[in-house]
């Protein structure tokens, strides 16, 4: 689909869509479990489509695994049956290792199962993008070289961590130009390690590295969503320098400042808590907080109703329908009337 017509008429529009980052309450619909979702990609896909049925969401979005990346590379991993895989331990630790380090190709791991979800979940969809979902370069090379490490190394080994980059770029470039060819609409890159490095570094260690993702793949076919859970605001001036067409921010930021940060003809995401809203609060309480901050970017055209970071598993399903029930209720009505009571009652508990 023409992925830049969408993006203008999303922004033209009165109408507010919700694009939420999430796959487990999908798995949950159809009996699976975590670890099967994460190692079939015809289990995903069927989570992916289900919930694609049941909500009205924006657009589609894969599961957010970021161990997928690192495993292909020969880091292990731990999968568990309800919880995303963990990493086990550090695959270079100096720069030799880092010289000798091989990129894999895409037949490693489990990149294959998740490319098989990726292009079913495009086969299934119609009328809408599907965005995929990679992991950016330094959060990959972070969970390759151990990420307190790697904020050592980049001071004290900068060349090192450079050649490590490059190679970490390189898989993930060539990851999303497969993605692109079998029908992709998007990318979200999640670079949540990069929220660690002030402004300056972020752009030096990760930003530099994604505008090359971007340069290469981005055009009327094929946006680049630039996700940073770990931005409080001080590194958003990098994250734009890459040129994504999109940036997803995580609960940490104050999304109207965010908007205020961001070019009006960009779309900007974010930014209700999966953990501590979603999953915690009651569901009165989800509509609250979603109509609070509906309320908050109403003047701004370019906001896109988003999750912080992937929902986690157990997401009480009465709140995904609050979330909802909130934006339904904001584009008919709007601005919505609330009980500024429960709000507040939330926002203390939050």
């Amino acid at each position: 689909m023409d992925i830049s017509s969408w993006v203008n008429q999303l922004i033209s529009s009165e109408t507010r869509v919700a694009i939420p980052i999430m796959t487990h309450p999908g798995i949950e619909m159809i009996g699976k479990k975590v670890s099967d979702a994460v190692q079939d990609g015809k289990v995903h896909a069927l989570a992916i489509q289900k919930l694609n049925e049941k909500y009205p969401v924006g657009a589609t979005t894969v599961i957010m695994d970021l161990t997928v990346e690192a495993e292909a590379f020969g880091v292990p991993i731990e999968i568990q049956e309800d919880e995303m895989p963990h990493i086990l331990g550090r695959l270079v630790s100096n720069a030799e290792e880092i010289e000798n380090l091989i990129v894999p190709d895409l037949t490693a791991g489990r990149i294959p199962q998740y490319l098989i979800a990726n292009r079913l979940t495009v086969e299934k969809t119609i009328n809408k993008p599907v965005f995929a979902g990679v992991i950016g370069p330094f959060s990959l090379a972070g969970r390759l070289y151990d990420m307190s490490e790697i904020m050592v190394a980049c001071y004290t080994e900068p060349e090192s961590i450079g050649v490590l980059l490059e190679k970490c770029t390189k898989f993930i470039l060539q990851y999303c130009q497969e993605l692109k060819n079998i029908g992709c609409s998007g990318v979200v890159i999640a670079e949540p390690a990069a929220g660690l490095l002030s402004n300056e570094d972020c752009q030096a260690f990760s930003s530099e590295y994604i505008k090359e993702i971007v340069d290469a793949t981005q055009d009327e076919t094929f946006m680049v969503i630039l996700h940073n859970c770990g931005n409080s605001g001080h590194c958003t001036d990098a994250m734009l320098y890459t040129g994504a067409n999109a940036f997803h921010f995580g609960n940490a930021i104050d999304m109207v400042n965010a908007l205020n940060s961001c070019p009006k003809n960009k779309l900007v995401m974010g930014n209700i808590d999966p953990v501590g809203v979603m999953k915690m609060q009651s569901a009165a309480g989800v509509k609250a907080y979603t109509a609070d901050l509906l309320n908050r970017t109403a003047s701004f055209d370019n906001f896109v109703l988003s999750t912080g970071c992937d929902m986690p598993p157990h997401v009480p399903a009465e709140n995904i329908s609050a979330f909802f029930d909130a934006l339904n209720e904001y584009n008919q009505d709007k601005p919505i009337q609330m009980n500024s009571s429960l709000l507040q009652e939330v926002l203390i508990n939050y």
